[in-house]
């Protein structure tokens, strides 16, 4: 299919409002093959991927050792008949007691990180008795009900109310307001390492420990949701390893596939775990923990450590950073701040619509970017985190140059 008749197929018979937006933002060429942090479309044009699928292409497309695991998985069985043991879900299992911090144990494999973060909100619920959640303002994790009443944006939960109730959302990085909000009826809270659609809000020192310290005192679990910060995106395999601290129900997804297949989990801690041996049916999926997708993200886990991955990002995310300072420098009308920790990098406004003409020049110069769902202003930089040194310092120049022609194309609008 031509480009005019894919997104002709958008418009008929998938959202119009989607096919309209990739048009206004110059993305409507049909991507056709990737190789590692580069997109090639079906006009033979490479794009320079620092979007990385929102986090998902944190090894890169395609990368070999998970295609390999992937395609010999393939050819034996794709999909559990369910009622035999799955050897690729106990391996990953077993691999992700191993990578996630202290003493987490039991994983549930499911399809996403919204199906994650559901899966963690009812193992709270059943494994302390209570019914209430604490999540803070411009949170995301997901748009499934459960999610998105923890999610922390009106925007996306206003059409849907009434959401599930006895949630309270507080001031991201305010412990004090933690506190206030955590009492005796509260299950667990719920929070991002790093704030990702927020506009990668990076939290005061501390403020996980602080956090990991008032649910202990009341009583109430600490759910973390790694599922954009986790793998080695931030420059530890876990955001929340930088304090030392150990969630109860840690969530993952998006790089766990590692580029490949579709997968979550969510990972506690044995004392929690207790209500899912008494009902092993309590909850379930029925492809969760594919082979096809466990053996995608063994062989994931396995290029993230062999790779040294996360130091990996902690280099690169140094270098972008020092870089986009001088970027910000340069452009102090239009920028007002660079932020973030390894290659999980927000580059703020001072105004929406100039991000959104930035996003469209960055597609003129063949730069694969979008802004964060829960903040317009801040545009999002995510590349795989196997991309070269010369393929980062090449993506900045892209975005230098769209963000100068933005400003171009704004001043010569008032003009």
């Amino acid at each position: 299919m031509s480009p005019e008749a894919v997104l002709d197929a958008y418009r008929q018979f998938l959202n119009p409002g989607i096919a309209r937006l990739i048009k206004f933002l110059g993305f409507d060429a049909v991507e056709w093959e990737a190789q590692g942090a580069v997109v090639r479309d079906s006009a033979g044009t490479e794009w320079l991927d620092f979007l990385g699928g929102f986090g998902v292409f944190t090894l890169g497309h395609r990368h070999p050792k998970v295609i390999a695991a992937v395609e010999e998985q393939l050819h034996r069985l794709p999909l559990s008949a369910k009622v035999l043991l799955n050897e690729p879900l106990a391996r990953l299992a077993e691999k992700l007691a191993d990578i996630t911090p202290g003493d987490l144990q039991y994983s549930f494999l499911c399809n996403s990180g919204a199906e994650a973060v559901e899966g963690a909100l009812k193992l709270a619920r059943a494994a302390t008795g209570r019914q209430e959640f604490v999540a803070a303002h411009n949170g995301f994790h997901g748009k499934t009900f459960g999610a998105l009443s923890v999610t922390g944006r009106e925007v996306f939960r206003e059409p849907f109310r009434p959401l599930i109730a006895g949630v309270t959302h507080v001031p991201f990085g305010d412990s004090i307001s933690l506190q206030e909000a955590v009492t005796e009826w509260t299950a667990a809270v719920i929070l991002e390492p790093i704030q990702g659609e927020a506009g990668v809000i990076v939290p005061p020192d501390e403020y996980l420990t602080e956090a990991r310290a008032i649910c202990d005192a009341a009583g109430a679990l600490l759910i973390l949701d790694e599922v954009q910060t986790g793998l080695g995106r931030t420059g530890t395999m876990f955001a929340c390893q930088r304090e030392g601290v150990v969630p109860d129900i840690l969530t993952t997804a998006k790089a766990l596939g590692g580029g490949v297949m579709p997968i979550g989990a969510f990972t506690a801690r044995p004392p929690h775990w207790a209500a899912l041996i008494e009902n092993p049916l309590l909850h379930s999926s029925t492809f969760g923990g594919s082979p096809l997708a466990c053996a995608a993200a063994c062989a994931a886990i396995d290029a993230t450590i062999e790779e040294d991955l996360p130091a990996r990002a902690a280099h690169l995310g140094d270098l972008a950073l020092a870089r986009l300072h001088e970027t910000l420098a340069h452009h102090s009308d239009t920028l007002t701040a660079v932020r973030g920790r390894g290659l999980l990098i927000g580059v703020e406004f001072a105004d929406a619509d100039v991000a959104g003409l930035t996003i469209a020049q960055c597609a003129h110069q063949h730069l694969l970017a979008a802004y964060t769902l829960n903040n317009p202003r801040v545009i999002r930089l995510e590349p795989p985190l196997t991309l070269t040194e010369s393929q980062l310092d090449d993506g900045l120049t892209r975005l230098d140059a769209a963000i100068t022609a933005a400003e171009e194309l704004l001043a010569t609008t008032r003009a």
